[in-house]
């Protein structure tokens, strides 16, 4: 496929191109592999593995993640979560009071809540019925400021992954950065959009250790983009954003690659398992189909069984407030053991 002309100076805030991003002093050297002196930093001296600033262009897990995802370092950049990554990204494109961006409900709710944080419209197109991309409705939002659309898939908090040709289209016809969250492609049997990078020059993919990696708690999510955008990026990220702690706790799981694998195949095995089990709860009134490490179920009244699981001990998601899921709740996909007293608490507050 051939490469559309792209300019992303074009997209990018004119103070952003500016910018002349803050050097720290281990952006000045970074040979970290070198037995040195260092006393350029004005850090406490004693050793304790965490007396020294990390490496603020995380090179060393990049390269795994570049290796294991077969594309080059300069098109990844992290951050203290997805969360951080998206931040930047509005920072980078957005003007406040001007421009707009573009969010598919329901879905994952910090895109809004960094559109306000931002000060830039969010123009939200709902979803279909059938929680598949309006097409026609999101080009009718879309106007010369719309500068960001994002596209979750697999789609949180209802499960499923996205048509890739409605996606194809949207980064065909949209002229500003489309970004596929991607949080949760590990339980996916479609592929991720991380290989259609090249295809797409105005293509951003963010991914996160939190789900499939059994992470949550270090905060490391991940952008892949051109290294033009890249770059864009990093002029305006904090110069530590990843800590040494994570950056370490990271590469020893991604260096375990198998044990990782063989955590999704369980819990999608799980799944399968859990799914026929609640087809049994008379409540449960539809089971929404999931490409994700949950389950969205329809039920007769949310926010009641809520409330009789919380009893039980168990605390799942009640989504009944979102767009198109009323009576909705989302259950993760636990351990086995977690699983059977979710089904077993359902069961014995079917009857009340």
């Amino acid at each position: 496929m051939k490469t559309r002309v792209f300019n992303i100076e074009k997209l990018a805030r004119q103070n952003v191109l500016r910018l002349k991003p803050y050097s720290s002093a281990r952006d000045e050297f970074k040979d970290f592999k070198q037995k040195m002196i260092y006393l350029d930093a004005n850090e406490n001296p004693f050793e304790n593995g965490v007396n020294r600033y990390p490496d603020p262009q995380q090179r060393n897990l990049k390269e795994v993640l570049a290796e294991q995802k077969g594309i080059s370092d300069e098109n990844i950049l992290l951050g203290n979560g997805s969360d951080e990554v998206l931040d930047l990204i509005f920072r980078a494109f957005c003007e406040p009071k001007i421009d707009n961006v573009i969010t598919l409900p329901p879905t994952y709710g910090m895109y809004g809540v960094l559109a306000d944080t931002n000060d830039v419209e969010n123009r939200e197109v709902l979803l279909t019925q059938n929680f598949q991309p309006d097409i026609e409705a999101i080009k009718g939002s879309i106007d010369a400021n719309s500068k960001l659309l994002f596209i979750c898939s697999p789609n949180n908090p209802t499960g499923n992954a996205f048509i890739p040709n409605h996606i194809e289209q949207l980064l065909k016809d949209f002229k500003g950065l489309v970004i596929i969250d991607e949080a949760y492609i590990d339980f996916s049997s479609q592929p991720s959009w991380l290989n259609r990078l090249e295809d797409f020059p105005n293509l951003i993919v963010t991914q996160t250790l939190s789900k499939a990696y059994g992470m949550a708690g270090i905060r490391l999510g991940i952008c892949y983009a051109s290294k033009e955008i890249i770059s864009i990026l990093n002029k305006i990220k904090p110069p530590y954003n990843v800590n040494e702690l994570t950056q370490q706790k990271a590469l020893e799981r991604m260096l375990h690659i198998s044990k990782v694998k063989n955590e999704i195949s369980s819990i999608l095995s799980s799944k399968i398992s859990l799914v026929e089990q609640l087809l049994e709860v008379c409540f449960v009134k539809k089971i929404y189909p999931t490409d994700a490490n949950f389950i969205l179920v329809k039920v007769d009244n949310a926010n009641k069984r809520y409330d009789q699981l919380l009893t039980k001990g168990i605390v799942i998601r009640n989504r009944t407030t979102q767009s198109l899921c009323e009576n909705t709740l989302r259950f993760t996909i636990g351990t086995t053991e977690e699983n059977e007293a979710l089904i077993k608490a359902l069961k014995e507050i079917q009857n009340g």
